[in-house]
């Protein structure tokens, strides 16, 4: 991919190119790496390789002249020679041939007085040899030394003469100048140096082929971009509500962000990076390996796990058609349900506000009719009555109830009880506190929704029906009753009415109850429930309240 398909949308503000400066491009960085590294290694192999060469070229040369001198020393003809006068020419003459067939710089025979018998200088035959690295040969033991002679510097090798009776009687000196011997190393040294250019040629092809794969695995993508990526992705990851959980095909767990964690804190208590069957999380696990074997997305399901309700969808992640993994998105619906609850309170209370606005206005409409009709006497009755109704049915309410949100909360559902003919009586002993923790509040208004709703149910046509509720707040818990005298439930049904999907009013029921159930307990509560049929049915809850006011 290249940098044309990546669109950059305008800075708003023109930056200094010499303030940001760009990064280098990977190519670039990978090239200069890799070059810097194969120089390096081709340089310390040269350096090393030149010194083994050297060193091997100067001990085949050195070889080379102790095998011609050995040879030499053993020749009868050299060996009957040197009784001889030095002016001879036997030994010179065979010395010169030597000399030339293996390009030396000389061959010289000494007797044992150090008096030369050959050399290429026959001006100073019969001469004595010059150097001090004569003396450990003419003791009988081979010598190699680097010498400045008659001729030139040269590598010169030194073998004694013995005759039959294993008497030394002479001595062989052969020379190599050392400019042959540098220019056998020197050729040596180009062999080296194409070496080193192919491989530097091989290196590049194979750095400009590892570019190409990286750049190719990479998207196209820099690695300053590849790193801006990752970053976004984690502020978008951390930042979302949703929480998100992502598996490899070995479904181990490669991706979570914060609201997951969360959410499975204990789950991933001990760093654990895959699920096992016996978690909690049984429900998620197999929603991912379902989606992990068949690769069919789940979508929307609502999974209970530890007192919530998760709305989570599960897709398949797929890599030129192969399933590599699976990745979950899922959101407390608990909270959903919250928010649901609490702004149908405040519906509620708004709407219970506006019928008493619509009541009030009628009865400002009587009295200023029968002040108008100067009947004092029935005005004053009619005040005194309503008054009377009014501390009756909200003065005492707002009473016993503190909270603004459960008081308007209970009005609508007395009213909607009054509506279906039934009556929703709130006890003398009840006394609610405020409570500033939402989650109680939303939890209570869910519970006592449902539980008013069902008694409305059960009540039907029954003509004249009561709903009783009680609620009473002491140390920091609040205990609810609600009850009714509808038909009651079957005593075979009481053990299953939390259930989800149990309902007697047919399908698309039996969440009310579950849900109720489910929140309390996530809170640390109780509900229960008596019946006797025909007789009553009353449920009983039990909430931590975080009140604003304690009570004794």
């Amino acid at each position: 991919m290249s940098d044309s398909q990546h669109p950059r949308l305008p800075h708003p503000h023109s930056v200094d190119p010499h303030i940001h400066k760009q990064p280098m491009k990977l190519s670039t960085s990978v090239i200069l790496m890799l070059s810097a590294v194969i120089i390096s290694v081709l340089l310390a192999v040269h350096s090393l390789y030149f010194v083994q060469v050297a060193n091997m070229s100067r001990d085949a040369v050195k070889e080379k002249a102790l095998t011609v001198a050995r040879t030499l020393a053993d020749l009868p003809t050299i060996k009957q020679a040197l009784s001889a006068p030095p002016d001879s020419g036997v030994i010179q003459t065979i010395a010169s041939a030597v000399q030339k067939r293996n390009d030396l710089l000389f061959v010289v025979v000494t007797n044992m007085d150090g008096i030369r018998f050959s050399h290429p200088n026959t001006q100073i035959i019969n001469k004595r040899f010059i150097g001090s690295d004569l003396a450990p040969a003419l003791l009988g033991k081979e010598n190699v030394s680097i010498n400045h002679g008659v001729l030139d510097e040269a590598l010169r090798i030194f073998t004694p003469i013995y005759d039959s009776q294993h008497k030394q009687i002479g001595v062989v000196a052969v020379g190599i100048s050392l400019k042959n011997v540098t220019k056998q190393i020197n050729h040596s040294r180009w062999s080296i140096l194409w070496t080193v250019l192919f491989s530097i040629v091989v290196g590049a092809l194979g750095t400009f082929a590892l570019v190409r794969a990286l750049k190719r695995m990479l998207f196209g993508l820099e690695p300053y971009e590849i790193s801006t990526l990752f970053e976004q992705r984690q502020a978008m990851l951390q930042s979302i509500k949703e929480g998100v959980i992502a598996i490899d095909q070995d479904a181990r767990v490669t991706l979570i962000n914060q609201t997951a964690r969360t959410i499975f804190q204990e789950t991933f208590a001990a760093g654990r990076t895959t699920f096992d069957n016996s978690s909690e999380s049984q429900p998620l696990i197999f929603g991912l390996h379902n989606v992990l074997h068949t690769g069919i997305p789940l979508r929307d399901e609502e999974i209970n796990f530890k007192g919530r309700l998760l709305l989570s969808n599960t897709v398949p992640v797929r890599n030129n058609g192969v399933i590599i993994g699976a990745i979950c998105t899922f959101r407390d619906k608990t909270e959903v349900s919250q928010l649901i609850q609490r702004l149908n309170g405040m519906v509620n209370y708004a709407d219970s506000l506006r019928e008493r606005s619509h009541e009030f206005m009628n009865k400002l409409h009587v009295i200023l009719g029968l002040l108008h009709m100067k009947s004092y006497a029935q005005l004053e009755d009619y005040i005194l009555k309503t008054a009377n109704n009014y501390q009756t049915e909200i003065g005492s309410l707002l009473l016993k109830i503190k909270s603004p949100v459960i008081a308007g909360f209970l009005l609508s559902k007395i009213s909607r009880a009054s509506d279906n003919g039934h009556r929703l009586v709130l006890s003398d002993d009840s006394l609610l506190p405020d409570n500033p923790n939402e989650n109680q509040v939303a939890a209570l208004i869910t519970v006592l929704g449902n539980l008013i709703e069902n008694a409305l149910d059960a009540l039907g046509e029954q003509p004249d029906g009561e709903i009783g509720l009680l609620l009473h707040y002491q140390n920091g818990w609040l205990n609810c009753e609600v009850s009714d005298d509808g038909p009651g439930i079957a005593p075979a049904y009481l053990d299953a009415i939390f259930e989800k999907g149990f309902s007697s009013k047919g399908e698309e029921h039996g969440v009310g109850l579950f849900l109720a159930k489910q929140q309390v307990e996530s809170l640390g509560g109780a509900i229960g429930v008596e019946s006797e049929p025909d007789v009553y049915t009353q449920f009983f809850v039990q909430l931590p309240w975080d009140s604003e006011r304690k009570m004794a």
